[in-house]
């Protein structure tokens, strides 16, 4: 199975914390997390559509004026999701600013910021550049089971965890993963073509298996096409396995509730991205902090069965000391 998304660390364990998960088939990424993104490149940025965010401290946050920055001036619709009063958070920092000559753009930069709150209710507005960026258009809507993005192919969940504030923990999860067998289309007398996008997207629908599908092509400068039962397109085509689970957690305590929380989202991910911040010697300190040991994320991990586990946000205390954070970790995810 050739993997659709590709999750990367934006910077090195001791600083900001962020994942950038690159679509492969796609001119399109997302982002978990708003850090310091320097190290992204301007292209890369640009290829983000949205990016979710755990809470506001400043360095989950702080790349929010550089990614303004790169797109002012373009095209762009750019959604951002964040905890309990994140749409205020956007409107002020957006207002910090003076707007007076964004009417010379030729483009309508444009900010969606949604808040997500533990009631299961969400709080939209949309913020357009050639107005100066002030809220409009604010809206509610109901958020069910924590799926707080349901697209064709992948739908993104959140949970609530203690931070001292509330901070979202995101799962994205990929519905399904659709091959395509060339040798089972060579034998059917079908080509590879834009049709083959299309029966993909109509399985993932989940259309009726007796529903008709109709295959076309050209050949010989003349167009061709060739109709037959969806279901045997599936079952003589198609393999259809279960898609990919990337899951990012940061910046919580260790508290039963939490981490039941933690393992519920997390469960079967075949990535997991989940702070280490402090050596479990230091249990006590990290509670005070409410921040995870490289031990407690290793024991959720485990406990998730998830396939690979990656930590980050280490202390600084550390610093030069990385190895005995990834160990404590890697065994107590090995039990």
């Amino acid at each position: 199975m050739t993997p659709q998304f590709h999750p990367t660390l934006i910077n090195g364990p001791f600083d900001d914390p962020g994942v950038y998960i690159d679509f492969l088939f796609e001119r399109r990424a997302l982002l978990f997390d708003l850090g310091e993104i320097g190290s992204l490149t301007p292209r890369k940025i640009l290829r983000t559509s949205h990016i979710f965010i755990s809470h506001t401290h400043v360095d989950h946050f702080i790349g929010f004026d550089h990614l303004v920055r790169i797109c002012l001036g373009r095209e762009k619709k750019l959604h951002l999701f964040g905890p309990p009063g994140f749409v205020d958070q956007v409107w002020h920092r957006l207002a910090s600013y003076t707007w007076n000559l964004v009417q010379n753009y030729p483009t309508d930069f444009t900010i969606v910021a949604s808040e997500v709150h533990p009631d299961g209710k969400a709080l939209a507005a949309e913020f357009h550049c050639l107005k100066g960026f002030p809220p409009e258009g604010v809206t509610s809507y109901p958020v069910a089971d924590g799926v707080i993005l349901d697209e064709e192919t992948f739908r993104i969940r959140t949970v609530f965890l203690d931070h001292k504030t509330p901070c979202l923990a995101f799962s994205l999860e990929e519905k399904n993963h659709v091959n395509i067998m060339k040798n089972r289309l060579d034998e059917l007398g079908l080509p590879v073509g834009p049709w083959l996008a299309e029966l993909k997207r109509a399985v993932l629908r989940g259309e009726p298996d007796d529903a008709p599908f109709r295959a076309w092509w050209h050949e010989k400068g003349m167009s061709r096409e060739r109709q037959m039962p969806l279901r045997e397109l599936k079952e003589t085509v198609l393999r259809i396995v279960p898609g990919q689970k990337i899951t990012y957690v940061t910046d919580t305590v260790y508290t039963p509730e939490n981490a039941a929380r933690i393992v519920e989202l997390a469960r079967g991910s075949d990535y997991l991205f989940i702070e280490a911040t402090f050596l479990h010697e230091e249990a006590d300190r990290a509670a005070e902090k409410y921040h995870l040991t490289a031990h407690q994320a290793g024991l959720l991990a485990r406990e998730a069965e998830v396939g690979r586990v990656t930590p980050f946000h280490f202390s600084p205390k550390y610093k030069g000391m990385e190895e005995l954070l990834r160990r404590e970790m890697e065994e107590a995810f090995a039990g």
